[in-house]
């Protein structure tokens, strides 16, 4: 059975959240920042299998080089341009996670190569910085950042998880467990009013 861990929990720096999903596949979605990541894993599980990418902020890829170097693994992610990206992921394109395979969800707005990934038959979402908990989305005020591309990739998300959805991960704050799209509804409103 899989199991999500977010193992950058009571880091007091700037850092993403970084969940450790345990199962037939181990993976680490996001690498947060600023905190001993490696020692984090290493005390949770023996190995890992892959490190995915949901974008590249610093806060979200600070430690990745120390869990490259440390698992060997590889890093997916939207852009193989980047620096630490080695396989690619287009929208729809699906790879597997702890137990379950996940469908990469193209959402930029928040940045250019921003990743969600979605698992039907799990009922998970891992929403990156696209939205948070209690209509909470992500800033567009930094550098890729465009609020109406924001707005369409909420939207997309919305159309695309149904109503079966059990559990969303987010890069910041806590994770929903109940009603995670009515979460997602809310900031869909929220970022189309401007709050």
């Amino acid at each position: 059975m899989t199991t999500v861990r977010n193992i950058a929990q009571g880091v007091r720096s700037f850092t993403s959240n970084v969940f450790l999903v345990e199962g037939e596949r181990t993976v680490l979605v996001d690498a947060g920042n600023d905190f001993d990541a490696v020692e984090r894993i290493e005390g949770a599980v023996d190995d890992l299998d892959a490190l995915v990418l949901t974008h590249t902020h610093p806060d979200h890829i600070g430690n990745a080089r120390s869990v490259i170097e440390r698992f060997d693994v590889d890093v997916w992610g939207y852009d193989a341009d980047a620096s630490l990206v080695d396989y690619e992921l287009a929208d729809g394109d699906t790879l597997a996670i702890g137990d379950a395979e996940y469908e990469a969800l193209y959402t930029p707005g928040h940045k250019n190569d921003h990743l969600c990934f979605y698992s039907r038959d799990a009922g998970t979402l891992f929403a990156g910085d696209l939205i948070f908990a209690n209509g909470g989305f992500g800033r567009t005020d930094l550098e890729e950042g465009d609020r109406s591309k924001l707005i369409e990739s909420i939207e997309y998300v919305y159309e695309t998880v149904d109503d079966d959805l059990a559990g969303m991960y987010v890069g910041h704050g806590p994770a929903v467990e109940s009603h995670p799209k009515n979460h997602v509804e809310l900031a869909l409103q929220a970022a189309k009013t401007g709050f």
